[in-house]
This record gives C-alpha cells, structure tokens and sequence, in this order.
C-alpha cells in the first residue's frame, strides 16, 4: 500500500523519520510529505495559502500510478489537509488516518483568530501549550523538535477548509487519539461537541488509543507505526 504521511504545523516530511523503517518494514511504499513554505526556515510563506497544501496531497495521490489507491496519513492539522484531499479524489483513497487529529467541516480553521499580518507563524514556547499536548516529550525530543521547526505560513492557520461535496465521508477513518482517550472523543460526540462534529458524519470510522502526548511520531514512533500498520491490514 502508498501510504501518504502528511505532518502537522511547523513541520515537513522528515518529521515521520521515526515512523518510516517500520512502515516500509511491513512492505508498504511510503510518501512523506513537505508542504508549500516548509522546505526550510529561509522558505517566502507570504503567498502560500491553504489551497496550496490540500493541493500538495492531491498531487501526491496523483503521482501514484493507477489503479494503486493510497491511504493518506494526517497529523494534527494535516488531519484536515488529508480530508480535504480525501474529497477531490475520493476513488483513490482507501483509508483517512487522523494522528490525534480528525476531520474538519465546511469553513472550520485551526484559527481563524491569528492577525492577519502573521506570515511566518512560528512555534510558541512550550508553556504555551496545554501539559497534554508535551506528554512524553522530553526536554531532549524538546530541543531536537525546535531545531527542526519552521514557521508556519499564517495563511494555511487562518483560512477555513472548502469540500466541493461530501464524498469524503464515505471513505473510511482510523482515528489515533493520543492526547485524549478515545472514551472522551465519543462523549464528546454524544454531546455534539463542535470539536468531533465532522467525524459523526463519517459512514465508517473507529477510534484507536495510542496514549501520549501530540507528537507521537517523536514519543512513540514505533508504536505509532504498529497502530498504522494494523489499520490499513488488507482484512480491513
């Protein structure tokens, strides 16, 4: 299987360094993904705009040869490009993996708050996060995680996500909830938190607990990958 791994904010393909060996150790092709302005720190982010990174995972499904179909891999914000991309080439898609992540709706962004002067959005100091978002992180994956980090380009923060329709939620999804267990994903569900509202609409989806903190391609990769690997089993 192409499995198609496309990184969260702040971060480009080799970000799932860790992940890679297991995945093509079990005899899947692996695609991992740098998107538009994320090539280096130095990279001009003023005109890369949201679009451009959904357009980046269709061209990396189109560059598949056919009939292959692919399985896209979306950490955190890269949930929503892989969904998105999920939805212009539906035919191709076997499977959606939402890394503690999952799909987002009709005009949702990350943050649409972030002013609209910020070009280069960069990674916040670490007690900007939430003390679940660094479990497991030590101070060592800490340092190596700043060293690598490139700014975010702000438009892909700000703008809303587009579907031309909803056959994206026909294709099947494996969400890996790490931060939060899954048993709080469905609760929230039951409660119709604006938060899991997309991933209700999805016609077949399960929800699998890998407990760590938001970066498991750096805490757990291994792990990460056995969960990767059992949800695109040819038995599925």
């Amino acid at each position: 299987m192409d499995i198609i791994l496309i990184p969260g904010f702040w971060l480009n393909g080799s970000a799932w360094d860790g992940v890679v060996p297991s995945l093509e150790g079990a005899g899947h092709t692996v695609h991992a993904l740098t998107l538009p302005g994320l090539e280096s720190v130095d990279a001009d982010r003023s005109g890369i705009h949201l679009s451009d990174h959904v357009a980046a995972v269709v061209a990396a499904i189109d560059a598949v040869p056919e009939p292959a179909e692919v399985v896209l891999v979306g950490h955190s914000a890269g949930g929503g490009l892989a969904y998105a991309a999920s939805g212009l080439r539906p035919e191709r898609v076997a499977r959606v993996l939402y890394v503690d992540s999952g799909p987002l709706a009709e005009g949702q962004a990350i943050d649409a708050s972030l002013a609209a002067d910020v070009v280069d959005h960069r990674l916040p100091p670490w007690e900007k996060f939430e003390d679940e978002d660094l479990v497991d992180l030590t101070d060592e994956l800490r340092a190596q995680f700043r060293a690598r980090a490139v700014p975010q380009p702000g438009a892909t923060v700000r703008e809303g996500h587009h579907h031309p329709g909803v056959a994206q939620r026909g294709i099947p999804g494996t969400v890996i909830a790490c931060e939060f267990p899954g048993a709080m994903m469905r609760q929230l569900m039951e409660q119709d938190h604006p938060y899991v509202a997309e991933l209700k609409t999805l016609a077949d989806y399960e929800i699998v607990d890998l407990p760590t903190g938001h970066w498991p391609m750096f805490t757990k990769p291994k792990e990460l990958a056995e969960v990767m690997i059992a949800a695109v089993a040819p038995a599925r």
